[in-house]
């Protein structure tokens, strides 16, 4: 028979969040925690205390591998004025920012949507997570939860009459602003 202190020690370890940086079953760590195995070298970049860190300086960190279809976690931080986005096969975005519209936009979309549908960040300074589904040219992005792009397709800006390729890299992208992302999770599908 168990004590109730071993049901509450149980109950409580169901529900703590997992070690930052451990991908979930089925998905593979594409940060590490330590240094930046996975992505192409990039000085303006950096591990440290678990987190990838970005100057302000500098050009995207690009994965070193290209995916097609995939599923994708990733947490970010910004500060006031942020502006970044995750590239999907090497195309824009995701976008990332400090802006009334809130994050989670096609932001590159031209015919079709470009804006999340509703706003789900969390106040600038605090983590937020995406879980990102890529899948043929459609995304569905979910922000802290909230589904704010759902099964749309990404167009291949800047060459709209093109179709979306089938494979590229996955780019942590920026605008000149110091941010951070940790988590960064993929399952190819």
């Amino acid at each position: 028979m168990l004590s109730t202190l071993s049901v509450l020690i149980a109950s409580f370890a169901l529900s703590a969040p997992a070690e930052d940086n451990t991908p979930p079953p089925g998905f593979k760590a594409l940060f590490n925690g330590k240094d930046l195995t996975n992505w192409k070298a990039n000085p303006h970049w950096s591990a440290t205390n678990g987190v990838l860190l970005f100057d302000g300086k500098g050009e995207s960190l690009v994965t070193d591998k290209d995916y097609g279809d995939f599923e994708m976690y990733v947490d970010w931080k910004i500060l006031p004025k942020g502006d970044s986005g995750i590239y999907l096969r090497g195309k824009p975005q995701v976008q990332i920012w400090d802006d009334p519209v809130g994050s989670g936009g096609l932001y590159n979309n031209k015919k079709g949507p470009s804006k999340p549908l509703v706003v789900a960040d969390k106040p600038v300074g605090q983590w937020n997570t995406f879980h990102i589904i890529m899948k043929g040219d459609r995304v569905t992005v979910d922000l802290n939860g909230k589904r704010v792009v759902e099964d749309t397709p990404l167009e291949n800006w800047p060459d709209y009459k093109d179709p979306l390729p089938a494979k590229g890299t996955i780019e942590l992208q920026n605008h000149g602003n110091p941010l951070e992302f940790k988590n960064v999770y993929v399952k190819e599908l």
